[in-house]
């Protein structure tokens, strides 16, 4: 039975990089990959990738860099029909509009170059947990120990002092394991999901809009199309909707779409792939003993944007970094992992879990009526909010709003006390608990603000 210190169940972004981050500290580490060595690596992603410039040094960027195919994308269009305008909104740092095959098998080759043991064709099965005395429990319950397998038909079980899970959105080693007197969050259902479809498309003459990231709501709620150019004749284009609603035809409505734009006229599809994704907050935890979530497994995604790769990249290393920590002092209880917690809220977590407010938003609002409130904003500060989780106007931009959203002042005012409920949100995640002692006095307080966004807003409660 193969024995390592840590057991990574998916060879995306957050599995390489928590795996090449133990590997390089000298743990011995493997990663299950249920695709086979060819497929490894390819996913369906918006191929957009913000912040390479200060990603994890595991894999530093001159090893991906040649993954990107586009670097002069600054900003995002969005379309806006109804109101018959583009938005123009400018997209801050860095940004690459990505080969994600070519991006993913090179940080494959990086966590194989770091020593990881990378096994392919692994289906993985279930997780296996024993109890406090170290015997395998026999209701399934206590600190996992490893995973079994099928690995290319065989039986194979892989015994791990930690397992992390980066299995991707909805992710089956959850439903697998018994969270029992655990922190790790269990309120997760689909209709916190989106689901996507995209198509990589060329094209006979270059597009207009090369620099740009492309956004357009569908005509149906909570959907919206992308179009981002990997270079100026092959195009990333996509679509996707909140589970919430009645399911969309996917292809039909971007293929409706892309007849309806002259740019594609003659246009040749290369790849097509579909995936799930999260539009949720982060876990409220994503440790138990033995066990950590990261990446799309634990909700490391922009619910606003759906971009997760930077997110996902430095999850890994901070499940790596908690797992050596516990390995080499007493074990990987769930003290020991919590510092992970801590580390993602801090980055981006937080963030990210203010930013689901306006995503629930989207869920009870006319759509019509949000797209015009949109376009007499300003862009630079839809970026704000887009990508900070807040934004503050001058009283100059107050001015020019109310002349150019007349008509809209009573979404302006719903707008606003949303953005008030969801600073008070981000303030709360920033005094994110540093044990999991104050864990419940932690949640029960940030449910209470949750009551307040669903007043706020009107719309359902998503968790």
């Amino acid at each position: 039975m193969p024995d390592y210190d840590v057991v990574v169940a998916g060879a995306g972004t957050a599995g390489c990089y928590a795996a090449a981050t133990a590997a390089q500290a000298g743990l011995d580490v493997a990663i299950v990959e249920r695709k086979s060595e060819e497929e490894a690596g390819h996913i369906a992603c918006g191929d957009a990738l913000k912040g390479a410039d200060a990603f994890p040094e595991s894999i530093p960027k001159e090893r991906i860099e040649p993954a990107f195919t586009n670097t002069g994308v600054d900003h995002g269009r969005f379309e806006i029909p109804s109101e018959d305008t583009v938005l123009e909104i400018p997209v801050p740092g860095e940004l690459a509009v990505i080969d994600r095959w070519e991006y993913g098998r090179r940080i494959i080759d990086a966590a194989d170059d770091a020593g990881v043991d990378i096994h392919y064709d692994t289906v993985v099965q279930t997780v296996l947990q024993e109890d406090d005395s170290g015997e395998p429990s026999p209701d399934g319950s206590g600190r996992v120990t490893g995973l079994k397998a099928t690995r290319k038909g065989e039986p194979v079980e892989y015994d791990a002092g930690v397992v992390i899970d980066a299995a991707g959105a909805l992710s089956l080693l959850q439903d697998e394991t018994d969270f029992e007197d655990t922190t790790f969050d269990t309120n997760v259902t689909y209709s916190q999901f989106c689901s996507a479809y995209r198509e990589i498309v060329h094209v006979e003459e270059p597009v207009e809009w090369e620099d740009a990231l492309v956004f357009k709501p569908t005509e149906r709620a909570a959907g919206y199309l992308w179009y981002f150019p990997r270079t100026e004749t092959e195009i990333n284009a996509g679509l996707g909707f909140q589970m919430t609603e009645e399911p969309m035809q996917l292809v039909d409505d971007l293929k409706r779409d892309l007849r309806e734009r002259p740019e594609f006229e003659g246009a040749e599809v290369e790849d097509k792939l579909g995936a799930a994704l999260p539009t949720r907050r982060p876990y409220d935890s994503a440790v138990a003993p033995g066990y950590m979530a990261v990446g799309d497994a634990a909700g490391h995604v922009n619910p606003t944007t759906g971009g997760g790769i930077a997110g996902a990249a430095y999850a890994g290393k901070y499940a790596a970094e908690a797992a050596m920590d516990a390995l080499s002092n007493g074990g990987p209880t769930e003290d020991a992992l919590w510092e992970y917690n801590e580390r993602v809220m801090d980055h981006f977590g937080a963030r990210y879990a203010a930013l689901d407010v306006y995503n629930i938003l989207s869920t009870a609002v006319d759509i019509d009526e949000m797209m015009g409130l949109l376009a007499a904003m300003p862009g630079e500060k839809i970026a704000e909010s887009l990508y900070e989780g807040s934004t503050s106007l001058s009283w100059r931009l107050k001015a020019r709003m109310a002349i150019d959203s007349f008509g809209y002042w009573r979404d302006i005012y719903g707008l606003y006390k949303t953005k008030s409920v969801a600073d008070d949100l981000l303030a709360h995640y920033e005094q994110y608990p540093s044990s999991p002692a104050a864990f419940d006095d932690w949640q029960a307080e940030r449910d209470e603000i949750m009551d307040r966004v669903y007043a706020t807003t009107g719309a359902d409660p998503k968790y």
